[in-house]
């Protein structure tokens, strides 16, 4: 039997950050992200003032770092894009690289639109709950759904869905009906192992 390859069903979202120094060649960033595989929920262009920096940087707060890190995200425009892709956090990290990437990781974004550790051209979220925070504080209306793990959603249509789901397809495939959705869909129903079964009085 041809083994058929299933569609992935596990998409995470994750936060892009465009800073000032690199604004200038978003397009061609941007045409990177897309060519990555990623989908491009959201978008905006904004400027940060000093103490909406300090907020969602917060993490960094008491670094020595901090000071210097909000006035220079607050220098100029910026532009949020909410990321979408299987295993889009790890995968969008990857890309860029870490702080220091010019002499360790000269392929990664940062190496090539950075200048420094501190301008260093990208942000990525570190977590899914950073990414969760992350969005929301660039796109406050959104809401954000719980994503199961891979694991998760194979375990749970194989608890419930699979073996029913496999036996109502090779009947489909052995009765070849002129409309098959609508005779899996009724065979579905009929067949059903969670339907109530009725029992009439002797």
């Amino acid at each position: 039997m041809e083994h058929v390859s299933c569609p992935r069903i596990y998409v995470e979202t994750t936060l892009a950050l465009i800073k000032p120094d690199a604004v200038h060649k978003s397009e061609e960033i941007e045409d990177i992200i897309l060519k990555n595989g990623f989908a491009v929920l959201q978008r905006r262009t904004l400027l940060l003032t000093p103490e909406q920096c300090s907020d969602f940087y917060a993490l960094h707060y008491g670094k020595l770092i901090f000071p210097r890190l909000t006035a220079y995200m607050s220098s100029g425009p910026i532009i949020a894009l909410s990321l979408a892709r299987d295993n889009a956090i790890a995968h969008w990290k990857s890309i860029i690289g870490p702080a220091r990437a010019t002499e360790t990781h000269p392929e990664c974004l940062r190496a090539r639109y950075g200048t420094s550790e501190l301008q260093n051209a990208l942000h990525g979220s570190q977590s899914f709950h950073t990414a969760v925070r992350e969005i929301k504080f660039m796109f406050p209306y959104t809401v954000i759904e719980h994503i199961h793990t891979r694991e998760i959603t194979h375990e749970y249509l194989n608890r419930h869905v699979n073996q029913t789901l496999m036996h109502g397809l090779n009947e489909l495939c052995k009765r070849k009906p002129l409309n098959p959705c609508v005779w899996l869909a009724d065979w579905l129903i009929k067949h059903n192992p969670n339907k109530p079964q009725i029992c009439h009085g002797l």
